[in-house]
């Protein structure tokens, strides 16, 4: 298998998943179905295992690389405006879809047995806004919490920024738990093919069309929607204000697309991401350090925009409730300013909550779309990791810190384990 590419390898996986999901419904074979599921779920928990640490160690080693980093507060401010205006076109395109295709119109869906969805810290923006901080380190850890452990690690290296030199053997013991964590989750990410099978395999198998049917036009917005910000948002600004070509973009980026696609997962593709962005898109590795993992968990073009939009509209049409202009600004204000409530888990159902609750729509509509948010999930993940690169090429391309030799040059393969970890106090950076 090392005589082919790791993409390659992704992609056969892909097509093997899709035929044994197939001969699995069709041949109505519990074992192989059984089988797939249990494959990808492994994969999917061997990702997940190593995200606790990975994203504090990361974060921690992110924020105290910006002290070499020169301009830091610039990179940072562009990074997020880029991250707000990409969120805001993504937002339009979910917008402009719905009242296109009018997705609950038509829908005889009972509603009589749809529930509310009860999640502790989503229900409202005082909820969101106060579960940011753990009660409890050890539970943000334990209940993987992402967006408690980000706020953990940015808190704590800001803090070894101030304190200077005698964090300095704390931060070497955060670059070398970094380091082994990654190399750990590398060996994991070489099994991607195998779960890539399971994963899209046990999708085919699970899902019909029986169940999409009623939520045809929700599921084709959404992929359309994705589609839209990947195939014409994201290439338009690539091609006029990066000066880049898109096709090269997407050719280097496409390993962790498409690992994005049957992971779901935006911080369990993190790793891979990161190599992408700078071995193959050749953006300065400093900036990236700190881009990369803040992307991870707070880029959501996908989850946090497209498809909020879209499946609002969704929800108020099926309940027969009308909503105007102003319903609508509020929908695009909530996308594009709760990115953050997604934390780069699989599923979009806290932010669906949060603009739910927002609008003033029933959250009963939520128990109506869990049954297909998987499928939809795997489309609004791969938008995710796609914006989470083109944002930090955008930036560093106007910062001077895209080496357009690496971004040209053939891709480099992935098939090898990263490169170590650096100390903070050497040229290169302390994440890879």
């Amino acid at each position: 298998m090392k005589r082919v590419s790791f993409s390659l390898q992704l992609l056969l996986g892909l097509v093997i998943g899709v035929v044994l999901g197939f001969v699995a419904r069709a041949g109505d074979v519990t074992w192989l179905t059984a089988t797939l599921t249990e494959v990808g779920k492994i994969f999917v928990q061997l990702l997940k295992l190593a995200v606790p640490p990975l994203v504090f160690t990361a974060v921690v080693v992110s924020v105290a690389n910006l002290r070499n980093v020169s301009g830091a507060a610039r990179l940072a401010s562009k990074t997020l405006l880029w991250f707000l205006v990409t969120s805001l076109i993504a937002v339009v395109f979910g917008l402009g879809l719905g009242l296109i295709l009018n997705p609950g119109l038509g829908v005889t869906i009972s509603t009589a047995g749809a529930k509310a969805v009860d999640l502790e810290g989503a229900g409202t923006w005082l909820d969101f806004l106060t579960g940011i901080i753990p009660t409890n380190i050890v539970t943000a850890f334990t209940e993987l919490n992402v967006l408690q452990i980000v706020f953990l690690g940015v808190v704590i290296g800001a803090a070894a920024l101030a304190v200077g030199e005698k964090a300095e053997p704390f931060l070497a013991f955060s670059r070398s738990i970094l380091e082994l964590v990654q190399k750990g989750l590398w060996w994991v990410i070489r099994l991607a093919p195998i779960g890539t099978a399971g994963l899209i395999g046990k999708s085919v198998a699970s899902y019909g069309w029986d169940l999409l049917a009623p939520l045809a036009k929700l599921s084709a917005g959404v992929y359309i929607g994705c589609l839209l910000v990947l195939l014409v948002s994201y290439p338009l600004l690539l091609a006029f204000v990066g000066k880049v070509s898109p096709l090269t973009f997407y050719r280097k980026a496409w390993p962790a697309i498409e690992l994005a696609f049957v992971s779901r997962s935006s911080v369990g593709t993190m790793p891979l991401t990161q190599r992408v962005t700078t071995e193959r898109l050749g953006v300065d590795r400093d900036y990236a350090s700190f881009a990369v993992p803040f992307g991870a968990t707070t880029k959501m073009d996908g989850c946090a925009a497209i498809y909020p939009a879209l499946a609002s509209i969704f929800v108020a049409q099926v309940f027969g409730i009308h909503l105007g202009v102003g319903h609508y600004l509020l929908i695009a204000f909530v996308s594009v300013v709760g990115s953050a409530a997604t934390a780069g888990l699989t599923g979009a159902i806290v932010m669906l909550t949060l603009t739910l609750s927002t609008l003033g729509l029933p959250l009963e509509g939520v128990g109506l779309l869990l049954a297909i948010d998987p499928i939809l999930d795997m489309i609004r993940t791969a938008t995710n990791v796609a914006g989470q690169m083109v944002v930090p090429v955008l930036v560093a391309r106007s910062e001077g810190r895209l080496d357009e030799a690496v971004f040209t040059a053939p891709p480099q393969p992935l098939d090898e384990a990263p490169a170590a970890v650096r100390p903070a106090a050497g040229p290169e950076p302390a994440l890879t």
